[in-house]
């Protein structure tokens, strides 16, 4: 083997962009200065710095060390090469060879983690969720559909730890729900759950059914991240009116005797939130007003992502609500995602919460959309 040889070897295995590893020896060196600044004894007394760098470090670390041990591979392949030019041992010759060609696997891997990981990030991901499930046709089939989509995604957000807390829901006496609006809070809960909004249809024999007949009824969901207080969202307070009324529900302990449900109508759009779950007044305006502020949020982020068409063409279904996106056809056992073209036959799982293959298949379609209009923009 010649130098040339190894030299041209080295050129097939290093795929990676200069502009894309300029980047990330950049990230590497903002990495580095991070790190001595957190060192310095000013940054330990302005507790707000000391956060904001530590949240910066935290979201370099995968980059660095996917990049870190990227180099480290790279030079492996580089120094089998050299020591088979000089080794004349067959074995140990061979010996080389397999150990460049682990090396030029865990490369190429690496590589590809990298670019997924510097894929532009979306803001709302670490947020918490709010969720509005309704009822669509269907009649009462539909309305217990809702409820069992609602209890699925409670079910799964218990199984990633998160928190269930809800706002406000209508339900009907056979145990369905017309409507019902709830909060998902934990860390990474909108990254998972944003594929989640559109439109989910049922297929199977109702309960009210006598016939036999297998029916097709539907609900439609809507997600949106929870708008904190570093956004910056202003609701003038001429725009919004209030009403406190008294809780209404189907009886029974859980309804509020008190007038402490509280009605928030946006002028502007029309949009009414209503919350009543909450014994206190105090808590279900703090609630309301939440979910207000979420709602005008998603509002204006899907009149973006209209405007720009071409964001749109590269997310796979994480706005339209007129969209269907999934199909639950019991007699047949299967869940189908049409976006993706997924059919799974657990669909006992999935509605016991058993989300994670389609939400996994999800994100890893969005990414490779994006990965191939960033490699065509480049």
């Amino acid at each position: 083997m010649t130098a040339s040889f190894a030299e041209n070897s080295n050129k097939k295995d290093d795929n990676m962009q200069d502009s894309i590893k300029n980047k990330l020896n950049a990230l590497v060196m903002r990495n580095e200065d991070i790190t001595r600044e957190l060192a310095s004894p000013g940054v330990v007394n302005d507790q707000k710095r000391f956060r904001d760098l530590m949240k910066e470090q935290n979201e370099l670390a995968p980059i660095v060390e996917a990049f870190t041990d990227y180099s480290a591979q790279q030079q492996n392949v580089a120094d089998s090469i050299e020591m088979m030019d000089g080794e004349t041992d067959p074995e140990m010759k061979e010996m080389l060879r397999e150990e460049m060609n682990s090396s030029k696997k865990s490369v190429e891997e690496l590589g590809e983690k990298i670019r997924v990981l510097l894929l532009p990030k979306d803001p709302n991901d670490d947020k918490n969720v709010i969720f509005e499930i309704r009822a669509g046709a269907g009649g009462d089939e539909a309305a217990l559909f809702a409820a069992q989509v609602y209890r699925m995604y409670v079910h799964y957000a218990d199984s990633r730890g998160w928190k269930v807390s809800t706002e406000d829901v209508e339900e009907i006496g056979i145990g369905g729900m017309k409507y019902v609006t709830f909060t998902v809070s934990g860390k990474g809960a909108y990254s998972r759950l944003k594929y989640e909004s559109g439109v989910h249809r049922v297929q199977r024999v109702p309960e009210t059914e006598s016939g036999g007949r297998i029916h097709t009824s539907t609900c439609t969901v809507a997600v949106m991240p929870e708008v904190s207080d570093d956004i910056d969202l202003v609701i003038p307070d001429g725009d919004v009116r209030m009403d406190i009324t008294r809780a209404s529900g189907n009886g029974g302990q859980g309804v509020n005797t008190t007038d402490s449900a509280v009605r928030l109508t946006h002028i502007p759009t029309g949009i009414i939130i209503y919350s009543q779950t909450e014994r206190s007044q105090l808590q279900n305006k703090a609630k309301a007003w939440a979910l207000l502020r979420s709602k005008l949020y998603d509002l204006e982020q899907r009149k973006r992502h209209d405007a720009e068409a071409d964001m749109r063409r590269s997310q796979v279904g994480t706005g339209d609500r007129s969209e269907k996106i999934r199909t639950y056809n019991f007699p047949q056992g299967r869940v189908t995602d049409h976006r993706i073209k997924l059919t799974i036959y657990r669909i006992d799982d999935v509605m016991n919460g058993d989300l994670d293959e389609i939400i996994d298949a999800l994100i890893a379609a969005d990414q490779a959309a994006k990965l191939l209009k960033m490699s065509e923009m480049n």
